[in-house]
């Protein structure tokens, strides 16, 4: 039930329910322009009511990013980076923002916070930081604890010298891993082996590779359809990261032959990586697989992981001289500008290798 009043030209709405102890509450909200945004207040907070969200808005904004967290966010993640972020940003809420409530945060108390964020982490750790908070704070809103998103127009930079470049393979030293991966070909005792040449060979994320079936690769046109994820924590399937992930790659023939080889070894198998365990190789397990054929081959790369590989992929076929076009297509991003955004140290390195060949053949024009 709701109620609405006007005092000095903003209007005032008041909703009141009974819990289900029969105890009645109130809540009342002020500083509305129009009726018509007190009613659609009182509208979604009473939806929250009967949902059984409370509101509240004295609620603090580190307990308010839990609850939202534990809600909306939780519940579709896998354990790994992403969920590592969400904890993050937690912790800088908790440190920054203490018993803060929610409503009272400003944009340029929060503009403080970005600048403060900015001096020692890297330009994409702040953008990265600034989105989750801003999905939080868009979350309050819906919710009618806040009117305003102070994130808005907010002014993002960042430390350079922060940039994480993660380092990626040569030419010998792949073709030493992808040796050294391939030497108990085809057994499933060495499934996450045959997932690591597979990533090599294709750029392919992990989840993207956990969730092959035998139905995804065609070995008549030699293709693998990308079509879904892999959720380890539910061990099950899951869209892909975005819709143009959705996508079907060329495949050579050494990475054909060695599926091939695994197929005809797992035949009672729908799924392509499936161990002798019944089970699909976790990311540490297949990190750790990693990590120790490279330590075996005397391969010392700082922060090298499985994702790494994609990094690779990237770097043999820049160096190849194959066109950002079609490298965007085959990892699956939505449009080129993220790839050049992610490869930019990639593509500045063979940039420079090429600025000697179009020089040169500027220099044909000039026939006098």
């Amino acid at each position: 039930m709701a109620s609405y009043s006007k005092k000095n030209g903003k209007w005032q709405v008041r909703i009141s329910w009974m819990d289900s102890s029969g105890v009645r509450h109130r809540k009342t909200k002020n500083s509305f322009s129009t009726k018509a945004e007190a009613r659609k207040w009182a509208v979604d907070a009473s939806a929250n009511v009967t949902k059984g969200i409370k509101v509240d808005e004295s609620i603090t904004f580190f307990d308010y990013y839990k609850d939202w967290f534990k809600k909306y966010k939780e519940p579709k993640l896998t354990p790994g980076p992403s969920t590592a972020w969400y904890a993050n940003v937690q912790d800088r809420i908790e440190t920054n923002f203490k018993n803060e409530k929610l409503n009272k945060i400003n944009r340029s108390q929060y503009q403080g916070f970005i600048n403060k964020y900015s001096k020692d982490h890297s330009p994409a750790s702040v953008r990265k930081t600034n989105n989750i908070i801003r999905q939080c704070v868009r979350s309050a809103i819906l919710d009618g604890i806040i009117i305003r998103d102070f994130t808005q127009n907010i002014t993002l930079t960042g430390n350079k010298d922060k940039e994480l470049h993660v380092d990626y393979l040569n030419m010998k030293e792949i073709k030493k891993l992808l040796h050294e991966a391939k030497k108990t070909s085809g057994h499933q005792l060495y499934t996450s082996r045959y997932m690591i040449v597979t990533a090599i060979y294709t750029g392919m994320r992990l989840g993207e590779i956990q969730a092959l079936t035998w139905k995804d690769v065609d070995f008549l046109h030699k293709t693998i359809d990308i079509n879904k994820s892999w959720d380890s924590r539910r061990k099950c399937f899951k869209q892909t990261k975005t819709k143009s992930s959705n996508r079907k790659i060329k495949i050579n023939d050494d990475l054909a032959n060695v599926l091939m080889e695994l197929r005809q070894r797992s035949k009672s198998s729908k799924m392509v990586f499936l161990n002798f365990l019944g089970t699909v190789p976790t990311t540490d397990a297949v990190n750790n697989c990693l990590h120790s054929m490279m330590k075996k081959l005397n391969i010392n790369r700082h922060n090298f992981h499985f994702h790494s590989l994609r990094h690779s992929q990237v770097a043999i076929l820049l160096a190849n001289g194959v066109d950002i076009y079609a490298i965007s297509k085959r990892l699956g991003h939505s449009n080129i500008s993220t790839t050049t955004k992610i490869y930019a140290y990639l593509i500045d390195e063979y940039k420079k290798k090429n600025d000697k060949k179009i020089v040169e053949a500027l220099e044909k024009l000039n026939v006098s």
